[in-house]
């Protein structure tokens, strides 16, 4: 049950990463950021008014909360460091946010067995390969290491406050749904102070509403994948759960191979092939 939906949680996140990445070749990254978390915070309105989640409000919420202040902060450090670069170095990097949720299983009581801890060491070396690292040329920028650091610290923190934002399904959605809110809020401020100091907020050609649909799917598929990395964590141990939903990278990596052709390094292909060796260590372990 922890495998599958961890998997579940990487598949999506993959893809809602690639989805983004995309949009964000033409249209501002707040831009995409708040208008996809928008109508994710939608759709989440209506399964929570449907569903009576209201009635699951509770102090537990404000692990939600503090998961929605959190994201678009790591999320919006992690673009400034990709666009400080290269992108070799950076991204690889971003994976160490896998050490946050591990950290916490750990001073839980968690201890995994001896083939979990390989399956741990080999997911994680391939997830690390499979993002492309530059092993030499391009010097790093100070900052760029900063900000990626940052966004790794962010992204794991999100990862253990969403666990402990509710207790049963009814409760998951209302706090995904305050996540989300919160997540507009803080992307939308963010987009307002831009905006003042010149920044565009769409494209020269105007919003491309034409690209709504993919929009939606990206804000969908990263609350679909919050949601199941937090029943992963509740079912099973979160160092197995953790590790195995942060091989998104993987699943990006292989859809740019898939949808726009890019051709994968042979490290990259190393990687994936680790990260699935990983994976059957976990899930055997």
């Amino acid at each position: 049950m922890t495998a599958l939906f961890a998997l579940l949680t990487s598949f999506l996140w993959g893809l809602a990463d690639f989805g983004g990445g995309l949009l964000t070749r033409r249209t501002p990254a707040l831009t995409v950021v708040v208008v996809s978390q928008s109508i994710a915070a939608a759709v989440l309105g209506v399964i929570v008014a449907a569903t009576g989640g209201w009635s699951e409000a509770g102090p537990r919420l404000w692990f939600a909360f503090a998961a929605g202040l959190v994201g678009p902060v790591a999320l919006l450090s992690f673009y400034k460091a990709l666009a400080l670069g290269p992108m070799g170095v950076v991204s690889p990097l971003a994976t160490l946010s896998v050490a946050v949720p591990v950290g916490v299983g750990l001073v839980l009581g968690e201890r995994p067995g001896l083939l979990q801890v390989a399956g741990i060491a080999v997911a994680v070396t391939g997830v690390v390969l499979a993002g492309g690292p530059q092993l030499r040329g391009a010097a790093v920028q100070r900052r760029a290491i900063l900000l990626t650091l940052v966004a790794a610290l962010g992204f794991g923190a999100v990862f253990a406050l969403i666990t402990e934002a509710s207790t049963d399904v009814a409760g998951l959605f209302l706090a995904l749904f305050v996540q989300r809110l919160t997540n507009v809020a803080v992307g939308g401020a963010a987009l307002a102070v831009s905006v003042r100091r010149g920044g565009a907020a769409v494209p020269d050609g105007g919003f491309p509403w034409s690209s709504l649909p993919a929009l939606a799917f990206v804000g969908l598929a990263d609350v679909a994948a919050n949601g199941t990395y937090a029943i992963a964590a509740r079912s099973g141990p979160v160092t197995v759960a953790a590790v195995l939903a942060s091989l998104y990278p993987v699943v990006t990596a292989l859809a740019a191979r898939g949808f726009l052709s890019e051709r994968l390094r042979a490290i990259q292909t190393a990687g994936a092939g680790l990260a699935l060796l990983g994976t059957l260590l976990l899930a055997t372990g």
